[in-house]
């Protein structure tokens, strides 16, 4: 025979075994929501993030492009001031080409496109891409003597290295 005292400690024994198990789902529970909360965040700013690159590197391939022409004016005014040519008649004609060069690299720079500085610099194959190396013994080794073709990048990011001629070590091994 089941006497009231015996079924109230059931009930109670039972409500505690319930309350234990509700407040153990219910932790689970929120755990699970500030995990998806969390990965709900990390996915928004992931995708601002791939959205300022897109807008920053979006010209990366038409800059590119462009910089043909930063390196035919270059030529232009390289060969112009060659000594084989006769310099005051084409004053105008290298003062004019500088001029056209330096409007077409502050755009670029407007753009977040600077040019690398690399003459007289340690080679950084990061920066640079060594197309010669020449003995040079006036120079410190892997320092870039001569500038083939100049290299650019763009907001930090590179977008063209620079070719360019590296001093090789010297000694027995050079």
């Amino acid at each position: 025979m089941v006497t009231p005292h015996r079924i109230e400690d059931e009930v109670v024994a039972t409500e505690a075994v319930d309350m234990g198990a509700l407040l153990s789902e219910n932790a689970a529970l929120r755990d699970r929501l500030l995990r998806a909360l969390a990965e709900s965040e990390n996915s928004r700013r992931r995708g601002e993030r791939a959205t300022t690159d897109a807008r920053k590197f979006a010209i990366a391939k038409f800059a590119r492009e462009l910089l043909i022409v930063a390196d035919n004016l270059r030529r232009t005014i390289d060969a112009a001031e060659s000594p084989t040519l006769p310099t005051t008649e084409n004053a105008p004609l290298i003062e004019g080409v500088r001029a056209t060069l330096r409007a077409f690299m502050q755009t670029l720079e407007h753009f977040g496109i600077r040019r690398i500085e690399a003459l007289g610099q340690r080679f950084d194959p990061n920066l640079h891409e060594a197309v010669m190396e020449v003995g040079d013994p006036s120079r410190p080794p892997e320092t870039v003597i001569r500038v083939v073709e100049d290299g650019y990048t763009i907001h930090d990011r590179l977008l063209r290295p620079a070719r360019v001629i590296v001093s090789k070590p010297h000694g027995p091994a050079g």
